[in-house]
């Protein structure tokens, strides 16, 4: 998981820099923009909103630490859709023809029932797919929605300060090293 930390990071970086211009535009959407970004990513399976690297070159720009509770609001208000999602049919997933995202979910699922909040807090604190199918198993599982949302709100807050300051550190340091001004 590290190397793959480790190289999402430098992906990231390679991407910002080459879109710099666009990122800094971003700039001006400031805190908002972070906390709409997520919000859209947060509520999203099937279309990928780009809220990582969003967030990521906001840290570099913004303040690290606000960015991150903007995304973690953001995200986790948009995670309520998919919690929503699972409580009004959830079990659907359960009986899906396609062997892997059943065998996805019953996993999940299991987890949900034995350590629910510890499942959800690791897996919204970390950057990983595997949240949404747990938000559906969470609602599903009619997991108690205010427990789902204060769980989700510090693990994706923590989440967003650490893709944040992955962006203020790692990026400020690798555009000194190509030169650029930071």
């Amino acid at each position: 998981m590290g190397i793959l930390g480790i190289v999402l990071t430098v992906v990231m970086a390679a991407a910002v820099i080459f879109y710099w211009e666009f990122i800094q535009g971003l700039g001006a959407y400031g805190y908002l923009g972070a906390f709409i970004i997520s919000l859209f990513g947060g509520a999203t399976v099937i279309a990928p909103i780009p809220m990582t690297p969003v967030i990521f070159a906001l840290g570099r720009i913004l303040t690290p630490w606000f960015v991150g509770v903007a995304a973690g609001l953001g995200e986790t208000l948009g995670g309520l859709a998919i919690y929503m999602t699972g409580y009004g049919g959830g079990t659907a997933f359960v009986k899906s023809k396609h062997g892997k995202i059943q065998a996805i979910y019953s996993r999940l699922a299991g987890w949900m029932e034995r350590r629910g909040s510890l499942t959800l807090f690791i897996l919204s604190a970390t950057v990983n797919p595997f949240f949404y199918p747990a938000g559906l198993a969470a609602g599903a599982l009619r997991f108690g929605v205010w427990k789902y949302t204060l769980i989700c709100l510090v693990g994706k807050i923590i989440k967003g300060w650490t893709v944040a300051f992955a962006g203020y550190w790692g990026l400020r340091e690798l555009m000194r090293i190509l030169g650029m001004p930071v």
